[in-house]
């Protein structure tokens, strides 16, 4: 290839290489939660699989609507008895709340919100040697940003959840019943 013909074919390698880099950066901005970790070290990966785990219960806000799903180690103490028959949750029990904005639905014949865009993921884990002074239970929250769909750390401790779970301590700090189904 002689000198004329490798300058006329530089613009179109360019061309190539530069879309090849930009599909290269937009894969990069593909954001992976699972690489998020809480100020207090909750590892966002440590809940892997937790789209697919059972719910536990779920509630409506006038905003939101929340549905709270556990690992198995949680659901098998749940249907158990616990915390209702006075044991305490096992070590390794997670829960994860997830929480949408609400919409009116487009399709169905009748008047029902849907969820629309999601806005949070509070997580609960139970590791009493991590987590002594809150009830051995790690509290974290990992925001939505609604408009980019990427998650994203808040700065609140371990024991964010603590101050509002203290309330139900006799229930071993966790709010809501295992759904009767």
């Amino acid at each position: 290839m002689n000198l004329a013909m490798k300058l006329a074919a530089a613009p179109a390698l360019l061309a190539v290489l530069g879309a090849a880099h930009i599909a290269t950066v937009r894969a990069q901005d593909k954001f992976d939660k699972y690489t998020l970790v809480s100020p207090s070290g909750i590892k966002f990966s440590d809940f892997r699989g937790y789209e697919d785990w059972a719910p536990i219960s779920s509630a409506r806000t006038d905003k939101e609507l929340k549905v709270i799903v556990g690992n198995p180690t949680i659901i098998k103490a749940f249907k158990a008895g616990v915390p209702g028959n006075g044991q305490r949750f096992p070590e390794g029990s997670k829960m994860v709340k997830m929480q949408w904005t609400l919409k009116k639905s487009t399709e169905a014949p009748f008047v029902v919100e849907v969820p629309d865009v999601p806005t949070q993921a509070f997580v609960m884990e139970k590791d009493s040697k991590r987590f002594p002074k809150t009830g051995g239970w790690g509290y974290a929250v990992f925001n939505h940003e609604g408009t980019t769909g990427k998650m994203t750390t808040t700065d609140d401790k371990a024991d964010c959840g603590q101050s509002c779970h203290v309330v139900v301590k006799n229930k071993d700090y966790v709010f809501h019943p295992y759904q009767i189904r």
